[in-house]
């Protein structure tokens, strides 16, 4: 621990890293801390008594060499409310703000690039980021906030505006609900607004990315009142410039207020969160479609290079926001509400390359310009009651939630395509006339709506001292959409599902725990359509089963967990039918995804932190048109999947942490026949930071280096389609707490 003999008076504001009173009670939420470096209680020699007026005192300024905890073990469960790891029967864990801050991540995906059961691509055909969990996809529809979906940008997320990242491995339809976009089958990503904590809190950082972005951001919370009862957190982030991939340009505004208030008592307690969030790309380098015919993968080209047309361009806008109000009327039972909205407004000019030469990189690239509004509105309440009956103590969930979701869209793309190079593009000024038009892009009409609502129950039944836990339950969900043709409806879908679960957690000693659980994952099913026999037939709600078992251990400075699992879902596909040359659409296919995840997070030793794991694949192909794909890997899953982060603290440089993290990831196939194999890659990051004192208020350097060895790769092939890894890039960062 740094420790800093200075003067100062002793009614002056100390920022969050020191505080006057050394023994004053740790705040609840407190903000994380820009580096730990800084985190001191300062503790005062002596106080002067009221009405005297400023003295100067010497006071000792303790920064701590400790890194606050990036990644904790445990998280929002949903139905089941905010736990920790160690007591439930589920791979959960979050991450931090203080991870967000340290390591400079400017999306979502960047924040998750330190899972190792997670990897990211983009939608297809646009610059939205797209999740693989457990060899299943999570669209950025699928996102929830504070457990509530529906009310997170679909395409490009803000991190800076949360406090936490938490990452659910596994199905979760019984804690979470039928997610929107039908995806979270093989996980779930939720995050946590940033609330005001005990200590004032004025932060402020700027940063500067390769090959020309800077921006910066403001984080400002108080709390006031009558006992504190009131606190406003006020976070405000930008940037703007050419990123490190050649004439790629992206500009961001985010803007949060998170409001707070709570009884004299603590029995209330009500928050409001409103935020607003821009994100724009402009000439963005697009993923690589393969083109039919194709014998093998082209190469990676250039880390740098950029083949995407220089009229290519994304808008995103969102206003979002919920209310979120718990009261206890004793301590044995407690309700909660919550509410939320978006609003978003979309459009963009995209064309992907499509490569039909492998050897050569030559293709053809198209064009689509699609606006794209969308209303949510989303709800839940419920009551969590605890009592005893005998030895057994009980833990009842019961409640509901609700969401509905409205989209106006359109669509225009051109017939004729550009010929153009993988590896030496030919840029166009303008794209090709778009002459197939569906629906009016200039005032785009409605194009589908969805309603889910659901109820559930649940106990948690404890004993031997809370030494064994069962959790049992059930949710009964309903999944209502209509279709429409810019306006006019066309069909109606409304399936109902009940999805049960099953949980148990042993703790051999408090430190330890062993789990099971039995857990299935709801997505709306699908519609035939095409030249099929059953054009228009709706099928019912894709369930897909989940058996897991593990271990944890927690020891608050360090966890690590493993995970054994099994996930099997649906998959529909198009089979011949009768003699006549006619095909059918059927849902009797299924993929079955087998794995094991090992994470380990904390401090193994003294000044040393470890952030990361392994999980290991088998995505298997079963039931597939005449066994044609039996037995083969899943397109864009890899065998396994490796993340190792490190920190250590200069025991010769008090305040400066080294940093250095490895990502690898194995090869993965690109159809579904897999004969287009994806090499696996890895990369390697390096990074420190400094933390000091400058007129008393702690101050913090970062720089980083990502893909150090500018390796060029394929970073993902999931869906068929290939996105590159990014270039070396160099990151700079100084934050200062006032």
């Amino acid at each position: 621990m740094l420790m800093l003999s200075v003067s100062m008076p002793a009614i002056a504001s100390a920022p969050e890293q020191a505080q006057v009173d050394a023994n004053a009670k740790k705040p609840a939420n407190t903000a994380p801390a820009t580096a730990p470096a800084a985190r001191a209680p300062a503790s005062a020699a002596a106080t002067p008594a009221p009405g005297t007026g400023p003295t100067d005192e010497q006071i000792i300024v303790q920064a701590k060499r400790r890194n606050q905890m990036e990644v904790i073990s445990g998280g929002q469960l949903g139905a089941l409310g905010t736990k920790k790891g160690l007591d439930v029967p589920f791979n959960v864990r979050s991450y931090t703000s203080a991870l967000i801050l340290n390591q400079q991540s400017q999306t979502l995906g960047q924040v998750l690039e330190n899972d190792p059961s997670v990897r990211t691509t983009y939608g297809y055909g646009n610059f939205s980021e797209q999740f693989v969990i457990r060899g299943f996809p999570v669209y950025g529809d699928d996102v929830s906030i504070n457990g509530l979906y529906g009310i997170v940008p679909r395409q490009l997320v803000s991190p800076q505006l949360y406090d936490q990242v938490q990452v659910l491995n596994g199905a979760s339809a019984f804690l979470n609900g039928a997610a929107p976009g039908g995806s979270s089958i093989g996980g779930n990503i939720n995050l946590m607004f940033k609330h005001a904590g005990e200590t004032p809190l004025t932060r402020m950082t700027g940063d500067y990315e390769s090959a020309g972005m800077g921006g910066g951001n403001v984080d400002a919370g108080r709390r006031f009142g009558t006992d504190n009862q009131f606190g406003v957190r006020i976070n405000v982030a930008g940037k703007s410039g050419q990123t490190s991939i050649d004439l790629e340009r992206r500009h961001s505004v985010a803007v949060g207020g998170g409001f707070d208030w709570r009884s004299r008592d603590g029995a209330t307690r009500v928050t409001l969160d409103m935020d607003y969030e821009n994100q724009g790309v402009e000439q963005g380098r697009p993923g690589v479609l393969l083109g039919a015919g194709l014998t093998r993968v082209p190469r990676a080209p250039s880390p740098s290079s950029n083949y995407g047309q220089p009229w290519t361009f994304t808008e995103l806008n969102y206003i979002f926001g919920m209310l979120n109000v718990e009261h206890d009327f004793s301590k044995h039972l407690m309700a909660y509400a919550a509410f939320g909205g978006l609003g978003g407004n979309e459009k963009g000019n995209y064309s992907s390359l499509t490569v039909t030469n492998a050897a050569t990189g030559a293709g053809t690239n198209g064009s689509m310009y699609v606006p794209y509004i969308q209303t949510n509105e989303s709800t839940r309440a419920g009551i969590r009651a605890h009592f005893n009956t005998g030895p057994l103590k009980h833990e009842v969930n019961a409640g509901g939630s609700g969401l509905r979701s409205e989209t106006d869209t359109a669509y225009a793309f051109a017939l004729t395509s550009l010929s153009s190079n993988l590896y030496h593009p030919t840029f166009y000024r303008q794209s090709a006339p778009e002459t197939f038009v569906g629906g009016n892009v200039s005032n785009p009409q409605k194009n589908g709506y969805t309603r889910l609502y659901s109820l559930f129950f649940s106990d948690t039944v404890s004993a031997f001292d809370d030494r064994v836990a069962l959790t049992a339950g059930f949710r009964y969900q309903n999944i209502f959409a209509n279709n429409y043709a810019y306006g006019t409806a066309t069909t109606r879908y409304s399936q109902d599902a009940f999805t049960p679960v099953v949980g148990l957690v042993v703790h051999p000693t408090r430190q330890t725990s062993i789990y099971f659980n039995r857990i299935e994952g709801l997505a709306q099913g699908p519609q035939a359509s095409g030249n099929v026999v059953n054009t228009g037939q709706m099928f019912p709600p894709y369930q897909s089963v989940q058996y897991e078992i593990g271990a944890k251990y927690d020891i608050g400075r360090f966890n690590t967990s493993l995970a054994v699992y099994q996930i099997s879902q649906p998959n529909a596909y198009t089979a011949p039918y009768g003699t006549g040359g006619q095909s059918i659409f059927t849902v009797d296919g299924q993929q079955r995804n087998r794995g094991i995840e090992w994470t380990i997070n904390g401090e193994i030793m003294k000044g040393l932190r470890f952030n990361g794991g392994t999980s290991i694949i088998d995505a298997n192909q079963r039931r597939t048109t005449a066994g044609a794909y039996d037995g083969n890997r899943a397109i864009g899953v890899p065998g396994y999947t490796i993340n190792a982060n490190l920190e250590y603290d200069l025991p010769f440089l008090k305040g400066g942490t080294l940093t250095g993290q490895a990502i690898r990831t194995g090869h993965q196939w690109a159809d579904n026949a897999n004969t287009l194999r994806v090499p696996g890659w890895t990369r390697f990051d390096l990074g420190a930071r400094y933390t000091f004192l400058v007129d008393h208020k702690a101050m913090t350097a970062r720089f980083g280096v990502e893909n150090l060895a500018n390796t060029r790769y394929w970073a993902s092939a999931f869906g068929g389609y290939l996105l590159q890894g990014m270039p070396r890039t160099f990151k700079f960062s100084i934050t200062a707490d006032l």
